[in-house]
């Protein structure tokens, strides 16, 4: 069956036969087996679809669950630590910037994962990477997950430093391995984690900005006209984008968002607007509450360092002090200590069990991949916190600024890649193909398109970040990452006319791979290696026939598993 002949997600269509369920003969021994990968991502659909007998949330509770997840205090310290280099001015334009720049990439990749349900990898494979292409996306998100555990890390051991006087190195250890039990049980715990904690982080988070205006107007007058290190006067453009790339390393958290965004419901008539709304404030809306954070961090920091707080200015940018600093002068000192300790704690938690969970995914997906060994998501789990715990071990906080900035340029050479993929490749000049392909043996190992864009952003990016091309373009390299990102995916994709995206474009199933309404269909189908049934857009053709020679199915599961490759479709001629 060819995948052409299916009608696209956008254009419904009516089943001429009723969906059914098809069941394929058990022909094998040792391989029919569950074994721990199976049972394992029947929980977190680490390395597959998201099937629709899961996704039993509401639009608004995924988006909640979704937005729970930027609950971190890394965006008070980033805030701060601009604003006090480069003054309020330039550090706001640059945090604009940068919002902007990540919500308008942010916002296909959002769509993609909620329409199609799948994660961030799967949607890569098919935007101009490829099956193996896409392993290098998956390093670079794993890096964003560990280095900002370790941030969030960082800020809980400062806060049960100063609240219960524990040691910092015993504090990062304390806030690396609290989260290990939440993690191992994925979405279920996570979602009502996030649902559970976020009114209360609200109104910890709200109570001290209200305060301050309210009890000292002139605060956002100094707030203003604060120049910060660099004491300029006025916009500095080079300033403004040295604020601006420091920003825009938070661009992977797009991925953490589809994480969630994954398991949104179908989209129907009745909950469009719903589903739209979900997708929009849950997807790159993240940025919007990012930004407003950012800001809100300056803010308390110019006030404790305009004010002179006792004790508090040398640390004006850890949000510890900055929360601790506006408390004490709300309420009395115990008090104080103990709202100031639970905010950093209620905070940690949210965002770290959310990049301890994200990052295990991308680990396994991609070893899994390499290897076709899957050895359980809890090593990975432990193998992203051993990172983190390392480089708080090693006080990154104190260079943090340094770090964030030469991740961006990786960051945003990925995101903007498969960005512009979509949006130009797919809908303007439509090489790619619109329906995200994630499949083995449907993709080409590597696709130049995507792998090479990436690469070639990712590499001028962090020179000119490095100084290669002189001083007076050094600031701008987020821009140069930008810039050679959204162009080089249309090029390439003309340069190759596409032929690098497909391998096949028959699956060898003869079911539509899309409901009526253009969802994916619910259609389940029996794996011949797992014997389990999986929905129709997981599934695919196996190369080996049962033994009545009818066709057999297999799952992208155990397909990522197949060392010989025996089920792996050839290649079809075009």
């Amino acid at each position: 069956m060819n995948l052409n002949r299916h009608p696209h997600p956008e254009e419904p269509h009516v089943a001429q036969t009723p969906l059914r369920t098809e069941t394929v003969p058990d022909t094998t021994t040792a391989s029919s087996r569950i074994d721990s990968a199976t049972k394992e991502s029947l929980e977190d659909y680490t390395l597959r679809f998201a099937p629709r007998s899961y996704r039993r949330w509401g639009p608004a509770v995924v988006a909640t669950s979704a937005l729970g997840g930027i609950a971190y205090l890394a965006d008070f310290a980033i805030g701060a630590n601009i604003g006090i280099s480069y003054g309020t001015t330039n550090a706001v334009l640059g945090i604009l910037v940068a919002a902007l720049i990540i919500f308008v990439t942010g916002f296909p990749l959002a769509y993609y994962a909620a329409r199609y349900n799948i994660d961030l990898d799967l949607i890569t494979r098919g935007s101009g990477f490829g099956y193996y292409g896409s392993v290098v996306t998956n390093v670079v998100f794993a890096s964003f997950t560990f280095i900002f555990f370790a941030t969030e890390g960082a800020i809980m051991a400062q806060g049960l430093q100063v609240g219960l006087g524990i040691p910092l190195w015993i504090g990062y250890a304390v806030s690396t391995f609290m989260v290990i039990p939440l993690v191992v049980y994925g979405m279920r715990i996570l979602s009502k984690l996030q649902v559970w904690t976020t009114p209360l982080w609200l109104v910890l988070m709200v109570i001290p900005l209200v305060y301050l205006v309210a009890r000292d107007p002139d605060a956002v007058g100094d707030f203003l006209a604060f120049r910060g290190e660099a004491g300029g006067s006025g916009v500095d453009s080079a300033f403004v984008m040295l604020a601006a790339g420091v920003c825009l390393s938070l661009m992977a958290q797009i991925a953490e968002q589809i994480d969630y965004l994954r398991f949104m419901p179908p989209r129907t008539a009745g909950n469009r607007r719903a589903w739209w709304t979900a997708v929009v404030m849950a997807g790159p809306g993240w940025v919007v509450f990012g930004a407003i954070k950012q800001v809100i961090g300056l803010f308390i920091a110019v006030y404790l360092i305009s004010r002179a707080v006792p004790g508090a200015s040398p640390q004006a940018n850890e949000p510890v002090h900055q929360f601790l600093g506006v408390y004490e002068q709300m309420m009395p000192g115990w008090l104080a200590m103990a709202l100031a300790v639970v905010l950093v704690v209620i905070s940690q938690i949210k965002i770290n069990v959310t990049n301890a969970y994200s990052g295990s995914l991308a680990w396994t997906n991609s070893f899994t991949r390499v290897t076709r060994t899957y050895p359980g998501r809890l090593v990975f789990v432990l193998v992203n916190l051993g990172f983190a715990l390392a480089l708080m071990e090693a006080n990154m906080f104190d260079f943090l600024n340094s770090i964030l900035s030469f991740y961006a340029n990786c960051a945003i050479a990925w995101v903007v890649t498969v960005a512009s993929d979509i949006v130009i490749n797919k809908y303007l000049l439509r090489i790619s193909p619109k329906v995200p392909e994630f499949r083995r043996g449907m993709l080409h190992a590597v696709n130049p398109v995507g792998f090479c864009s990436m690469l070639a952003s990712a590499l001028v990016s962090i020179a000119i970040y490095f100084g290669a091309f002189g001083a007076a373009v050094q600031p701008y390299s987020p821009l140069f990452a930008v810039g050679i990102a959204a162009v080089m995916p249309p090029v390439l994709a003309i340069a190759t006319r596409g032929r690098f995206y497909l391998r096949r474009t028959d699956d060898g199933i003869d079911l539509p791979m899309f409901d009526a309404e253009g969802n994916p269909s619910d259609a389940r189908l029996r794996c011949c290696v797992t014997g389990l049934e999986f929905e129709r857009p997981d599934m695919i053709a196996s190369a080996v026939p049962g033994p009545d020679g009818r066709t057999q199915y297999i799952s992208s599961l155990a397909l990522a598993q197949d060392k010989s490759g025996v089920h792996v479709l050839p290649p079809q001629r075009r």
